[in-house]
């Protein structure tokens, strides 16, 4: 089988079964495994990227988080303004993450953009979750928790696929 009729069966095939099941447990972010799934073939496709997509996925989703607790903790907004306070931390946590880019484990910048972006998108667009309690709980309400364990599904999603595609493209013996 051609390499990309390969591709495309087995991610069609596994972006199924992952839709379905994350949409069975109800707590799981299908949004965010797609967007692992996509930063894993991006990385490399390969174990390597596995590990690099895992690792820089939960550091932006820490730094996203960590971001949305100052933002709600701090209250300096008071004093700068609702919009000036928000602006100034995401540019405090971007630039914090681009410099640990130079850490050789966090040297992905998209792979920590993702993480960060999927964190904020699930705080600002779920409501009631952008809140010091939920942020705080040890719980699927906390951007903490939910959007890395789905970010992690995604990684482990993508790199099924990639195997199920190299399986498929392998030639198959003749038969005298």
């Amino acid at each position: 089988m051609k390499p990309i009729t390969a591709t495309a069966l087995s991610v069609g095939i596994l972006g199924a079964i992952c839709t379905w099941a994350f949409l069975s447990i109800g707590t799981l972010l299908v949004w965010a495994a797609f967007v692992a799934w996509a930063c894993f073939f991006q990385s490399g496709g390969d174990e390597a990227a596995l590990k690099s997509t895992i690792i820089s996925n939960i550091f932006g989703c820490f730094m996203g988080w960590l971001g949305a607790v100052m933002i709600l903790g701090l209250p300096i907004g008071n004093f700068v303004g609702p919009q000036i306070w928000p602006a100034i931390v995401v540019f405090i946590t971007v630039v914090i993450y681009i410099l640990a880019s130079q850490i050789p484990a966090l040297a992905s910048v998209p792979g920590t953009t993702f993480g960060y972006a999927c964190t904020f998108a699930f705080l600002l667009q779920t409501p009631d979750r952008l809140a010091l309690a939920k942020l705080l709980s040890a719980s699927f309400e906390n951007s903490l928790v939910v959007v890395p364990a789905s970010m992690v599904g995604g990684a482990l999603f993508g790199f099924a696929s990639a195997k199920l595609a190299a399986a498929l493209t392998k030639p198959t013996l003749a038969v005298a």
